[in-house]
C-alpha cells in the first residue's frame, strides 16, 4: 500500500473548489458520492463566480495589509461579510488583530462584490 506524502499545503476557497470539481467532472464524466455532496454544498453557499473571486483576492492582496494572510483572504471570499461587524466576527476566529481603518478598507473592497 502506498503512503501519500503531503508536499505543500495551500489555503483555498469554495470558489476554487467548485472550479476543481468542474474539472474533475469533465475529466471523469461524473463525481463520486462525496464529490456530489460537496458540489451540492458549494452550489448552495458559493456567492461569487471564479472570475469575481480571483479579482477580489487580487484587490485584497493589493491593499497591503501586512497581517492579512492568504487563509484570511480566502475566508473573507468564502463568507463575503456585509458589514465591518461581520468581518470582525470572521477574523476573531484567528489570532489576528486588524485595525479599524484596515477593516474599513477591506469592507470597501468586499462591498463592491456583494450582490
Amino acid at each position: 500500500m502506498s503512503k501519500p506524502e503531503v508536499i505543500e499545503k495551500t489555503p483555498t476557497n469554495i470558489v476554487e473548489v467548485r472550479q476543481e470539481l468542474k474539472r474533475i467532472k469533465k475529466r471523469d464524466g461524473e463525481l463520486t458520492f462525496r464529490g456530489n455532496k460537496t458540489e451540492e454544498y458549494i452550489n448552495d453557499f458559493a456567492k461569487l463566480s471564479y472570475k469575481d473571486a480571483t479579482e477580489l483576492i487580487e484587490k485584497l492582496r493589493k491593499l497591503g495589509i501586512t497581517r492579512l494572510k492568504e487563509e484570511f483572504i480566502n475566508k473573507i471570499v468564502d463568507l463575503m461579510p456585509s458589514s465591518t461587524a461581520e468581518l470582525k466576527v470572521i477574523l476573531q476566529g484567528y489570532t489576528l488583530s486588524v485595525s479599524k481603518e484596515d477593516m474599513d478598507k477591506i469592507m470597501k473592497v468586499v462591498k463592491g462584490f456583494n450582490k
